[in-house]
């Protein structure tokens, strides 16, 4: 491999993902270099969720010529492995981390790819200390002892950002990450996203809330019917008329300090 020309974090070229009978990836092509900060938008059943599940491994294309997907220059991986390079802050992890594990225990389950720690995992010294520091990075070490199950929806995602940081990973992928919270929990979530962007962190954002994309993404995809419709510049993406047809109905757009908002 050339360290000068690394391959790209994502590489998907003419995949097509079944979920049932129903094509729910058509003919998908999409390609993220290293150390972009993309935004992938679109309405509610448009394959945002599936498109996760194969960049994940839970899903996969169906096998046939002139179709290929690949991870950081590699398509065949290890889960685990994966889930080291790429940190994972989804929904679907969120309605799984509940119960009565704490905070450092649901950031050290990162490190065995569960949502707890239970008895055949060997926690050491440098883990917990690796697990107390993030805490403390996010400024979430008050929620070290509180049950997940005590915590509010946005200091249990800001759990799960830390958890997705223990292999210090490349790259970031966020499902919805501003679903069910209040407007403070968003505008803090937000801003850990522009954080990490701003440390050196990949972002891969989905999400169906224009709202949601930081002023640091600077290009966006935009998914229909299970493909991309679009796909460039933010300034050049994010148009009244293009996000009225994705959404169906009539929009007017505002933008302010690299935000942009509809109503």
């Amino acid at each position: 491999m050339n360290p000068t020309n690394p391959p790209p974090l994502l590489d998907m070229h003419n995949i097509t993902v079944m979920r049932g009978r129903k094509i729910a990836l058509d003919n998908f092509s999409l390609r993220i270099g290293l150390d972009e900060h993309v935004a992938i938008l679109g309405p509610n059943g448009c394959g945002k969720s599936t498109l996760i599940k194969t960049i994940t491994r839970e899903c996969y294309p169906v096998h046939r010529e002139n179709s290929s997907i690949s991870i950081l220059g590699e398509d065949c991986w290890d889960v685990f492995k994966l889930r080291s390079r790429l940190g994972i802050v989804s929904n679907d992890l969120m309605a799984s981390c509940t119960g009565d594990a704490c905070g450092r225990d649901v950031v050290l389950s990162g490190f065995f790819s569960s949502t707890a720690i239970w008895p055949n995992h060997e926690v050491n010294a440098e883990k917990r200390e690796l697990a107390e520091a993030i805490l403390a990075g996010l400024k979430v070490s008050h929620l070290a002892d509180r049950p997940v199950s005590e915590m509010s929806s946005g200091e249990a995602r800001r759990v799960l950002i830390a958890r997705a940081l223990v292999h210090r990973p490349h790259a970031l992928l966020f499902d919805e990450p501003c679903n069910s919270l209040d407007l403070a929990a968003q505008h803090s979530l937000r801003q850990t996203m522009s954080n990490l962007a701003q440390a050196g962190t990949a972002i891969i954002l989905v999400t169906h809330e224009l709202a949601d994309i930081v002023a640091e993404i600077q290009r966006v995809v935009l998914m229909s019917g299970g493909s991309v419709v679009a796909d460039g510049g933010k300034e050049e993406i994010l148009q009244c008329d293009r996000l009225s047809e994705l959404f169906g109905i009539d929009l007017e757009m505002t933008r302010r300090n690299g935000h942009f908002y509809v109503w």
